[in-house]
This record gives structure tokens, C-alpha cells and sequence, in this order.
């Protein structure tokens, strides 16, 4: 009988976070150097719910201490990692390499400066409304359900919580403020979902920022009996 939600997120919910942070990345932590895949996990954590930093090397290290046996993980009552490329035996080690990283972190302080997104992880975990926005509406199907882009924005306005489009707006403000080279931002919007190109003649972030202003004069539709000024 697997694992029921409640049980797994108070178990692995955490542990489960950091492995993600590891998906398309190497698994190549040492003990006097993490990998780009857990500061890029430190790096996001950190800014955004550093209290879980604790939960997530008590997590592991538990993990790591009892791995369960086959007969456990057949029932699902454990957390199976996931392929990151390394032989079975020395999954354990590597565990208790991340989880020493995390207490030195945690102990010493080591809050990573902001910074932008380096990992498809940390794009999507830093972004994740633009992530649906551009993965639901510019994929490469959008040619085909839409005559132009602007189109296609139209829609997820009309279709989306405006407490939705607003998230998206304050995402978009945050991803401009990067100031990225037009090939970063290029490299961004592919990371987050869009399978198209931009609009002509707009480049990647001159279009970011005719969507934020567009977004901007959009007012959502309260019904009948709405009161507006």
C-alpha cells in the first residue's frame, strides 16, 4: 500500500525537493565542494523558505541512515531517488555529503548572494507561473491553436485567476530585473516552456516587457452587479 501524502511529505517532502533540483544535472557533490545542481537548491531556498533547509538535512540524513529494503520500496511506503546517475552503492555517501553540506550552510550562515537562475530546476522553481504561462500557451503548438501571440496572451488572461495573471506580472517584473544579455533571456524562455520564437521585431526581453505592459491594462471580468470606479 503506498504511502499516503501527508505521511510522505512529513517523511521525504523535503528530500523529495532537493533530488529534484538534480533532474538533467550531475550528481558530482564532494565533501569540499557541492554541485551546481544543490547550490542552485541552496541558492533558491535559502531567498524563499529558508526554514526548510533544517527539515531537509534531517530528512536526508535519516534517509541516508535506514535506506530501505526492497520489500519496503515494492510497497511504496518509501521514497525511491530517482536515477542521478549513480551506482547503487554509493548513493548513501552521497547523501551524507549533501546532508553535510546543508548543516554547513545552515551553521555557518552561508547565505548564496542573489544571483539568477542557473539550473532548469531553479528557472522553473524561481518562476513558476511564467513556466505555466509560456509551457501552456507558447508551445510548439501554438501556431495552431492561435492566429499570434498576442492571441494567445489574450487568452490566458481571459481563461486565468486574475490573482494568477497578477502572480505572472510580479514574476515577469522579477525576471526583467535580472538584466540579463539577450541571449540569457533567449536561453530563459526556453528553460521556462516557450517553444516559439518571440514576436517580430521584438527581441526576448522587448517582448517580456510589451507582455508586462499588456498584462497591465488587463481588468478582470467580475460579472454582473460589478461595481467598477
Amino acid at each position: 500500500m503506498s504511502m499516503k501524502p501527508l505521511e510522505f511529505d512529513r517523511r521525504y517532502g523535503e528530500l523529495d525537493q532537493v533530488i529534484s533540483a538534480y533532474v538533467g544535472m550531475p550528481a558530482d557533490d564532494e565533501p569540499d565542494r557541492p554541485s551546481e545542481a544543490l547550490r542552485a537548491y541552496l541558492r533558491h531556498t535559502w531567498h524563499t523558505r529558508p526554514w526548510a533547509l533544517a527539515m531537509a538535512e534531517r530528512q536526508i540524513r535519516e534517509y541516508a541512515r535506514n535506506p530501505p529494503g526492497r520489500l519496503r520500496l515494492s510497497l511504496g511506503e518509501f521514497y525511491p531517488v530517482p536515477d542521478v546517475g549513480l551506482p547503487e552503492s554509493a548513493i548513501q555517501n552521497w547523501l551524507f555529503v549533501i546532508a553535510d553540506h546543508l548543516q554547513r550552510s545552515i551553521e555557518e550562515g552561508e547565505v548564496p548572494p542573489p544571483a539568477g537562475p542557473r539550473t532548469h530546476w531553479e528557472w522553473h522553481a524561481r518562476f513558476p507561473e511564467v513556466g505555466q504561462f509560456l509551457g501552456g500557451w507558447f508551445s510548439q503548438d501554438m501556431p495552431d491553436e492561435f492566429p499570434d501571440h498576442d492571441a494567445a496572451v489574450r487568452d490566458y488572461a481571459a481563461s486565468t485567476n486574475p490573482q494568477l495573471v497578477a502572480r505572472l506580472k510580479g514574476e515577469l517584473q522579477e525576471l526583467l530585473a535580472l538584466d540579463l544579455e539577450e541571449s540569457d533571456y533567449a536561453l530563459a524562455l526556453a528553460e521556462l516552456g516557450m517553444e516559439v520564437d518571440p514576436p517580430r521585431p521584438y527581441s526576448p526581453s522587448g517582448w517580456l516587457a510589451q507582455l508586462l505592459e499588456g498584462l497591465g491594462g488587463f481588468k478582470a471580468d467580475y460579472g454582473p452587479g460589478s461595481v467598477t470606479s
